[in-house]
């Protein structure tokens, strides 16, 4: 019986969304004021369905079978959220700095992560 290897990208992927699901669970606070107004119900169910989204992301992009299925939900998944990135940059103009930064910093990344977990999902699929 072969077993084939995860690849670097994929291992990146899932770990990147293991984490940050993590820590949507252990300081919901942070997420809860770049929940988006107009979605329905309460922010913080919000926030703990994304981190559980990121949980279950993981797992697929680190499992081979689901591997390709998992990286292209994942890109799927950082499109749809990147109202909440933009949001926080708004929701931050008045903290220090650093987190200004920090917010600023994260959205140009929202493309190559794009591409990372469409690199994902091709390299599976293929």
């Amino acid at each position: 019986m072969t077993t084939k290897r995860t690849p670097l990208t994929a291992t990146a992927l899932a770990t990147l969304f293991a984490i940050t699901g993590a820590i949507h669970f252990v300081r919901p606070a942070v997420f809860d004021p770049i929940v988006p107004r107009s979605l329905p119900g309460s922010s913080r169910s919000w926030t703990y369905g994304s981190g559980a989204a990121e949980w279950v992301l993981a797992a697929m992009v680190a499992h081979p079978r689901t591997r390709s299925i998992g990286g292209l939900l994942s890109a799927f998944f950082l499109l749809v959220v990147f109202p909440a990135n933009v949001r926080t940059v708004r929701v931050l103009r008045r903290k220090p700095l650093p987190h200004r930064l920090v917010a600023l910093v994260r959205l140009p990344l929202q493309a190559p992560l794009i591409t990372l977990a469409l690199r994902v999902g091709r390299d599976e699929a293929s």
